[in-house]
């Protein structure tokens, strides 16, 4: 257990994305004030400066269903609170897994600090695998303890991550793959657990190989055997076989409706599930998506519906940019 220190008039902040750690870290004896920062960074479009809150707010809430209020007043307070961070406390900790969710969310907030005069202390603890744990998804997997030994392996956050933060951001909404293309080639030394989730960012254009991005194939290989459940989808899909899982069931279930509401369809609900919440509609692949899992069409030849990969557009009036596995670079053209 970590040494409880005398609570100071300002006191440290904690920084996640989540709850997940949040009762855990007080049991550890990690004492401070907790922020829970959920805005997924890695989610496009990017709305214009002046309309950050309330355009963030209207893409979170028309991607996950939660009502617009909801997410506007959540949002709304997260964004305020870490706004005044830098005032309001004499150290902050940043507490960040190794997957898109998480360091996109870490390079919109370090950004957002290197635009401050002043800050106080500011540390970081970021992972990708803890001793003994097989498949590690996150933080919020540790106990206690196992948090609490992570205390003194925190790095502290200087000038070159508040810069490295600044040009990740740009990069993530940028309206083309090169910034981030870049950022991927020449890795990240100040942020080390960056470059594999920046890469993962570019594995959701369309690929070279058959038009899909990384998460809809893995949704349609759930599928390739026999229907199944949404809830099924997501847990074969992201659970099991992502290679670095990040997008909730509700912006995953976003992917899937996408799908379904394509002009050509690669997926069909089961007619007696079609009014059920997604978790529990029955799900399969149609002739379409056959033909596109084996290779044999380009998804981006059936006209599937508009989407964003952070600030790039992919649409038929859009450059073509394609991901190729291969060379594990972005260009131009189709397959």
């Amino acid at each position: 257990m970590v040494k409880r220190e005398p609570r100071a008039a300002f006191t440290t902040l904690h920084i996640r994305c989540g709850d997940d750690i949040k009762d855990k870290l007080a049991e550890a004896g990690i004492e401070g004030d907790y922020l829970s920062f959920t805005d997924p960074a890695w989610l496009g479009p990017p709305p214009s400066f002046n309309a950050w809150i309330a355009g963030r707010a209207a893409l979170i809430a028309e991607r996950s269903g939660i009502a617009r209020a909801k997410v506007r007043e959540e949002l709304g307070a997260a964004y305020w609170r870490l706004a005044r961070a830098p005032q309001h406390y004499s150290h902050i900790v940043l507490w960040f897994e190794h997957d898109l969710y998480d360091q996109s969310a870490l390079a919109r907030i370090l950004a957002g600090f290197a635009l401050r005069k002043t800050r106080p202390k500011i540390d970081l603890i970021a992972i990708d695998r803890f001793p003994g744990v097989k498949r590690f998804l996150g933080l919020g997997q540790l106990s206690p303890a196992e948090l609490a030994s992570l205390w003194p392996k925190r790095r502290p956050v200087g000038k070159r991550q508040l810069d490295a933060g600044t040009r990740i951001w740009a990069a993530l909404c940028a309206p083309t793959p090169e910034p981030l293309m870049a950022i991927v080639a020449q890795g990240v030394a100040d942020l080390p657990l960056m470059k594999a989730a920046l890469e993962r960012q570019l594995q959701e254009l369309p690929w070279t190989t058959d038009g899909l991005s990384l998460t809809e194939r893995e949704a349609l290989r759930a599928l390739a055997k026999d229907p199944l459940s949404g809830a099924e989808v997501f847990a074969t899909a992201q659970l099991k076989r992502e290679p670095q899982p990040f997008m909730g069931d509700l912006f995953f279930f976003a992917v899937l409706r996408d799908l379904l509401e394509s002009p050509q369809p690669p997926i069909a609900v089961s007619p007696g599930t079609r009014r059920a919440v997604w978790p529990r509609r029955v799900l399969s692949l149609t002739p379409v998506g056959r033909a596109v899992l084996d290779g044999k069409v380009d998804w981006q030849t059936q006209s599937p519906l508009e989407r964003w990969v952070g600030g790039i557009p992919i649409s038929r009036r859009d450059p073509p940019w394609r991901w190729n596995p291969k060379t594990k670079s972005v260009s131009l053209g189709t397959r």
